[in-house]
């Protein structure tokens, strides 16, 4: 059974930083792309960034610069790296396994950024 678990959400002031945990297991993790999405309030669901199996890297225009996802293959865990946060990346973040038809989603942490 495949199981993805976000840690590292809060509240965050304009300007800071967080970091996002997906624990992964029951999938055979180095071989899935990894990525991170988000869905504020009254919005559809966005991507922030995404991370193949050979390290490959794509981000939203919106985060580009400021945020960075990467991976941990021996620890089957993905991080989001998010610094100099604004008001506007507020919203639930959720990590995504895919590898061909296989498809999974966490359940999702809050991020809430406000002064």
């Amino acid at each position: 059974q495949v199981q993805l678990v976000e840690s590292g959400g809060g509240l965050v002031q304009p300007g800071g930083s967080l970091r996002l945990s997906c624990a992964a297991s029951g999938i055979i993790f180095s071989v899935y792309t990894m990525g991170w999405f988000r869905q504020a309030p009254g919005k559809q669901r966005e991507l922030v960034a995404t991370i193949t199996s050979d390290g490959r890297t794509n981000y939203a225009d919106s985060v580009k610069g400021r945020f960075t996802i990467s991976r941990d293959n021996a620890k089957n865990t993905v991080y989001l790296q998010m610094n100099s946060l604004k008001p506007e990346d507020t919203a639930v973040y959720s990590c995504n396994a895919k590898f061909f038809s296989h498809d999974s989603w966490g359940q999702g942490t809050q991020v809430t950024v406000s002064s």
